[in-house]
């Protein structure tokens, strides 16, 4: 009898191993590899137009950009005052949609889903681009939509420079990301769906209001779901490339503002070709979000209920 159950185990490991073989192989070689390489590299002054030419310096990439580099340290503290802005309004914003979409007496459900779900189709590129034209100060529909609402002359008389005023400019960043919220909405949605309705029905039972529900009984369960996108919008925040990139072509316009350490990554990498001095610069990405990542999973267990959990 053990002999079976050790032979059976023995089947399901291998073919378990198979299954996962395409993934494993396609980390191995795609992200495993390249990151030991790039490790590699920020040792070196490795330039691509040269290869040959490449020479061990030791740690002085590592020197240069943890202490030598101002323009460094300058774009890594751009990138985290973004960060919350952005992450906060998206997180919000998705949260509510949720909310009100997930509410049993609004008709057309459905289609409503569809359509916040859709404007994550359009490729990044050409919703950057059509965003420049809706927030240009001078033709752009929400300065007339804002004119007409608020009696000023914001429409054809100079309007708000939402991408040329520095201190508006992570506020219009944030704005453009939030036609890509479908993503987060859906899985906040699920999240919400996935609360048991008995607690909400005894809830009732006791007087409780829709207020208190939501913050007694659907914001404690969702905390996981919560948990993930908070770790997930972290992340693709510290890679936040194309739009300033698509719109001010990386230069850090206006006054600097977008010049966030993805950009600097980019300029150093793939305009001046410092392929060694870039590779410290993506490694600093990473430790930067593996060091937050580390800060949520170590304070999780404060604020992140799980239903399976016994205390």
């Amino acid at each position: 009898m053990l002999s079976r159950k050790t032979g059976l185990r023995k089947w399901e490991r291998r073919w378990g191993l198979l299954f996962i073989a395409p993934w494993l192989i396609g980390f191995l070689l795609l992200y495993l590899a390249p990151m030991v390489v790039s490790l590699g590299f920020s040792f070196t002054d490795f330039n691509p137009s040269n290869p040959d030419k490449a020479r061990f310096v030791g740690a002085a990439n590592w020197s240069r950009a943890l202490f030598e580099d101002k323009e460094a340290l300058a774009s890594v503290g751009k990138a985290l005052a973004f960060i919350p802005i952005c992450l906060s309004i998206n997180l919000m914003s998705a949260l509510v949609l949720a909310i009100v979409l997930n509410s049993k007496r609004l008709f057309g459900k459905s289609l409503f889903r569809t359509l916040f779900y859709l404007p994550t189709m359009v490729p990044v590129v050409g919703a950057a681009l059509m965003w420049v034209g809706s927030l240009n100060a001078q033709t752009g529909w929400i300065d007339r939509i804002l004119a007409a609402i608020t009696g000023l002359p914001l429409a054809g008389q100079g309007g708000i420079a939402w991408t040329d005023n520095p201190n508006l400019i992570y506020l219009s960043y944030s704005l453009i990301s939030l036609w890509g919220v479908g993503n987060t909405f859906v899985i906040f949605l699920s999240g919400l769906q996935s609360v048991p309705t008995e607690l909400y029905e005894a809830a009732e039972v006791d007087g409780a209001g829709w207020w208190k529900q939501l913050f007694r009984i659907t914001l404690p369960m969702i905390t996981p779901v919560l948990f993930f996108n908070l770790i997930i919008g972290i992340i693709n925040l510290l890679q936040y490339f194309t739009i300033p990139f698509v719109i001010n072509n990386g230069t850090g316009y206006p006054g600097g503002m977008t010049n966030f350490i993805m950009v600097y990554f980019y300029r150093q990498s793939f305009s001046y070709f410092n392929m060694g001095y870039g590779s410290v610069l993506a490694w600093m990405i990473f430790l930067i979000g593996v060091f937050f990542t580390a800060i949520l999973f170590g304070t999780q267990k404060k604020w992140v209920y799980y239903a399976g959990d016994k205390k």
